[in-house]
């Protein structure tokens, strides 16, 4: 029988218990339990604060975010509680919290109390800032480190303010970046005899490292990042543009003969030899110029025929969707990329799919996410009254 067929997976035999709340920690865990660690969480009577976030009385955020993981109710502001919990760390591999700075160390559960009862325990600590320098103690929520990065400053259009994400970006890039540090950690316990450690992962960091070599730039040319809109500064043409039906398209003529390309397909061959054009520099110099060109050649086109007609000359553009589009898709459909999943609540649930694929021991949703306390019983109790 295949390892996929078994139903093993790679993280199988893996025990993280979760004290986190909201998406970092979510996020993390989330990959974890999808390639089958056992997640626990921890919540107190009122759950994870996400479970909060709901669209039209439904809890949709926490039924994704909460799938494949398991739920035990404690107060950790009980002695008993306390020690319950700390019953389950010998048989753990990874705790993960998002306290305030010093919250676990307040319930009496710091790090050094863990490793006394688990040694090759992997402690993952979640904060705005770290557990170190001026601003540990410092409340971090995404939106604040977003700011704070630069990268509200570097969004949006030149003639409008900065703009913050719709979404938890900075918490949802830590998770993932966290779910790679705690799998390193794991292995340095697994297979080079290691102990335990600590994971000191802050939301600024991760942010900082998607973001490109601004440091870098400012420091060697003296130039901040500028608001662009939908372009770039290292390439063009790179954009939107709007079709005869009211439609957006988007380009990204990021090379040399993709621009070359691009030039052909508007009608305007003979740009690859104007100065305006000839290379990459050029084109970001006179960038108005040529998406002027290119804005006026899609605007008379619909988004079909634009698509078909730039396809012939290999260039790369697709259409700028919403969710619904997205969902009766025929590539989003036919790969799996969203997929609907029982619910006992609300019958079912559409939701991104495990990623990445792996092909010998795949990923797989095996569930919504719980009820609170649903598994209280692996604490040897009963599952607490609504």
């Amino acid at each position: 029988m295949s390892d996929a067929a078994s139903g093993r997976m790679p993280l199988t035999g893996i025990r993280v218990l979760d004290l986190s709340r909201l998406m970092a920690g979510n996020m993390l865990t989330l990959q974890l339990a999808d390639f089958g660690a056992e997640v626990i969480k921890v919540e107190s009577a009122q759950g994870d604060t996400l479970r909060d976030w709901t669209n039209e009385g439904k809890p949709l955020w926490w039924k994704v975010y909460g799938r494949n993981k398991k739920s035990i109710c404690l107060d950790l502001k009980s002695d008993a509680d306390r020690q319950a919990l700390l019953k389950l760390v010998p048989q753990a591999q990874v705790v993960i919290e998002s306290f305030r700075h010093g919250g676990m160390e307040a319930f009496g559960l710091g790090p050094a109390v863990l490793h006394a009862a688990n040694p090759q325990l992997v402690i993952v600590r979640i904060s705005g800032w770290g557990q170190t320098g001026p601003y540990a103690h410092r409340p971090g929520f995404g939106t604040l480190v977003e700011a704070f990065s630069g990268f509200a400053q570097r969004n949006g259009f030149p003639d409008k303010p900065p703009a913050l994400p719709n979404l938890g970006l900075a918490d949802m890039i830590a998770g993932l970046s966290g779910a790679f540090a705690t799998l390193a950690a794991v292995r340095e316990v697994e297979v080079n005899g290691g102990l335990g450690q600590i994971i000191d992962l802050s939301l600024l960091e991760p942010m900082l490292g998607v973001l490109g070599p601004d440091a870098a730039i400012f420091q060697h040319t003296g130039k901040l990042p500028r608001r662009l809109g939908n372009r770039v500064e290292n390439a063009a043409p790179r954009n939107a543009y709007l079709c005869s039906d009211g439609v957006w398209m988007v380009m990204s003529g990021s090379t040399q003969r993709m621009a070359e390309r691009v030039l052909d397909a508007i009608g305007k061959p003979e740009g690859v030899s104007d100065p305006r054009y000839v290379n990459n520099a050029a084109r970001i110099a006179n960038v108005d110029s040529l998406d002027e060109m290119i804005g006026s050649f899609v605007a008379q086109r619909t988004l079909e025929e634009n698509l078909v007609h730039f396809g012939q000359f290999e260039v790369t553009v697709g259409p700028m969707m919403n969710v619904d589009q997205l969902m009766r898709d025929p590539h989003v459909i036919g790969r799996q990329v969203l997929v609907e999943v029982p619910d006992p609540q609300l019958g079912s649930i559409m939701m991104h799919n495990v990623f990445p694929r792996l092909s010998r021991t795949p990923g797989r949703i095996r569930s919504t996410a719980p009820e609170i306390g649903q598994d209280q019983d692996l604490l040897g109790r009963s599952k607490p009254a609504n």
